[in-house]
């Protein structure tokens, strides 16, 4: 039986191509450079979920 081939995804950040495999150690990025700016942007919220906040029932509308 032959190892499996390594697999290659789309770098999250800057959609290049990226080996994710344990031989790469910035999977799933494909360098340090594209991890850390991905890091940077989380740090500084640029990443952020939609929040619907729900109407407060005691508030007197």
């Amino acid at each position: 039986m032959e190892p499996a081939a390594p697999r290659m995804v789309d770098c999250p950040a800057c959609g290049g191509p990226s080996l994710y495999s344990p031989q790469n150690p910035w999977r799933p990025f494909c360098c340090e450079a594209c991890r850390n700016n991905d890091l940077g942007a989380w740090a500084s919220e640029q990443f952020r979920l939609p929040a619907d906040t729900p109407p407060d029932p005691d508030s007197a509308s």
